[in-house]
Order: structure tokens, then sequence, then C-alpha cells
């Protein structure tokens, strides 16, 4: 192991909770509070093992799918978003929904719509599989294809090569995406472009903090789950802007300590789903075998916020309680008290 004075851990920032998870836990956490357990979830309110556990240990039930719900019981949807479909199965249940989509995931839904209504081929970068890619292609399934990576760019095809567009999932690389895209446009010359940027703005800024830091990283740890896309996006970032190695882990436990053998640098940063104890767990672990100079590199400020779901607002309204979203540091992690997990 390398001497104790030359240990140093540099902080990524942005890391850890977006706005748009932030909405969606709180919601959950309000709906509890307000109507009482239990609040059935569909799919991970976010993609995080402890922020379920966490909320399933209050009261909240998560689901796969609609018919697992009573008959007129309170769903909410997560912040990646449903299908047309979905929602009619449960409307069908008659359940009370709440809808914690991201207000940027509902962005591109409302892209897909717009381009199937004016018979576009619509091509979705993004894995297949994951619940905010269904849920877009669900909006328009006659007229999205789902394209995973550059490779499959060949296998394409489109029924007019002038009327093209491309939307994405929102929690991509943002190099990956654009290589995707570039090799399109050499097949589709007269592809368009979506009217906004859909890789969100967490996503990006996120993968940008670790380009920063991670050329002066002999390890960089990414905190966040394997379910979690943009958390698995920058363990790879990391490699490719000159980490040594990259790794990810839901919580310091899992750290290897063999992984810090001959590291003077430990790069840390987190997923956009992950409450910052888990990140702080991480800091004190490294702390613990030497690496006490910590040093924050800020590569953004943010102070994105949403509104709690329209459903929940007005329920709180009603009952008097205030329906202001708390502020806070969305780029920087929980405001809902999660317990510290012990390392």
């Amino acid at each position: 192991m390398t001497s104790a004075e030359t240990k140093r851990v540099l902080l990524a920032a942005p890391r850890g909770y977006c706005a748009g998870v932030d909405r969606a836990v709180v919601a959950v956490e309000k709906a509890l509070e307000t109507y009482g357990a239990p609040v059935y979830v569909r799919k991970e309110i976010v993609h995080n093992k402890h922020v379920v556990e966490t909320l399933r240990d209050r009261g909240a039930i998560f689901v796969n799918e609609t018919d697992e719900v009573p008959q007129g019981a309170r769903l909410v949807f997560s912040a990646h978003g449903v299908s047309p479909a979905v929602r009619e199965a449960a409307d069908a249940r008659s359940l009370q929904t709440i809808d914690a989509t991201c207000p940027l995931v509902t962005k591109v839904h409302k892209e897909a719509v717009r381009f199937a209504r004016e018979d576009y081929d619509i091509l979705l970068i993004g894995h297949v599989g994951h619940e905010e890619v269904e849920g877009t292609a669900g909006e328009a399934p006659d007229h999205v294809q789902v394209v995973n990576s550059p490779e499959e760019v060949d296998k394409v095809t489109v029924r007019d090569p002038d009327k093209v567009v491309w939307i994405s999932q929102t929690t991509l690389s943002v190099d990956e995406t654009m290589e995707t895209v570039r090799r399109l446009r050499d097949r589709f010359p007269s592809l368009q472009d979506p009217p906004s940027d859909d890789i969100c703005y967490a996503t990006q800024n996120r993968q940008v903090a670790v380009k920063k830091i991670a050329p002066q990283c002999d390890v960089v740890i990414t905190v966040g789950s394997a379910n979690s896309s943009n958390s698995v996006r920058l363990v790879e970032v990391a490699l490719e802007a000159g980490a040594r190695a990259s790794y990810r882990v839901d919580r310091a436990s899992e750290i290897d300590d063999a992984w810090l053998d001959d590291a003077n640098t430990i790069g840390v940063t987190s997923g956009a789903s992950v409450p910052e104890v888990l990140v702080d767990n991480v800091v004190r672990y490294l702390a613990d075998r030497g690496y006490t100079d910590v040093e924050e590199v800020t590569t953004a400020t943010e102070d994105l916020m949403f509104s709690l779901p329209r459903e929940l607002r007005a329920d709180l309204k009603a009952a008097g309680q205030p329906v202001e979203h708390a502020g806070g540091r969305p780029s920087r992690g929980a405001r809902i008290p999660l317990p510290v997990t012990p390392v």
C-alpha cells in the first residue's frame, strides 16, 4: 500500500439525486404520510436498492404490474414512466394513481407521440427492457424501434429514409449516444434530431464531473445499483476518461480492499438515484483506510426542482398541508431522513 500521506479522495460534483429522482422519492414519502400504508408502487420508484428497501420498510409495496394491485388501491408510477397501456390497465382496476414520472422523461414521451402523429419512423436509442424505454416505445409502438448501441445501426430498417427521427433514453452515455447518432446519420442523411437534448441534464453533468476527476485517479468508485443505467455508464465513462480501474458498489461494505492496493487517489461519485448518505459511508470507509484528504471537484451547480405530482398536490392542498416541494441540493443527495446504513 502507498503511504498515508499520499492518499486522497476526489469527490465528483454534481453527484447523487437529480431533481426527478428527488421528486419521485418524496412523492412516495408524502403519499405514505397522507394516505397511510400501504401505498403501491409499480416497479422500483427509482433504481436504488437502499431507497427501495427504506420505502418498503415504511409501507410501500412494490409490484411489477397493475394486476397485482387490489381494486381501487393507490398506485404510484415510477420516475421512469409508463406506457398508455399501463395507464389503461390501472384505470380498468379503478386504481388511484399518482404519476411520479420524471418531467424530462415525459418530454420524451411527448416527442414520440408528436413524431408518430406526423408518421415518422422513430429510432429510440436506449436499452431494451429498461422501464423508461418500454414506456416511451409504448406511446407509439407501430412507429418506434429501439437501437441498443452503435453496433445495431446496420440492422435498422425504415419505410422512408427521408422521414426518420431519433430520440433517446434520458440516462445514457452521452458519448455512446452521439456515436450511435453519427452512424445513423451516415445511413440516413436526412435523420432529424429531437427538438431538444433528450439525455437529461443530471446524466450529462455527472458524466462531465467523472471525466474531470478520472485522469487523476487510480481507482474510481461509483455508488449505484446494478440496474441503474446512469450509474453503470459512470463506471464506463471513468475508464474511458483515464482511470486505472473503475468499480460500482451499492454500499461501502461491497468495496474490496484489494482495489485500493497501490492506489494514491480514489475518485468517488454516485448515480442520479443515490442518496448522499451512501456516498458519506464510502468516504468514511476510505478514511478508515488512510484516505483522509478529501477534495470535492465541482464542474456544475444544479438548482433545478420539480413540483410534486399534481394528484398528490391536490390532496395535500385539500388537507390543508403545504404543497411546496421543499428545497435542498438535488445534486448532492436525499432530503428525506433516510437512515444511515452501517459500512
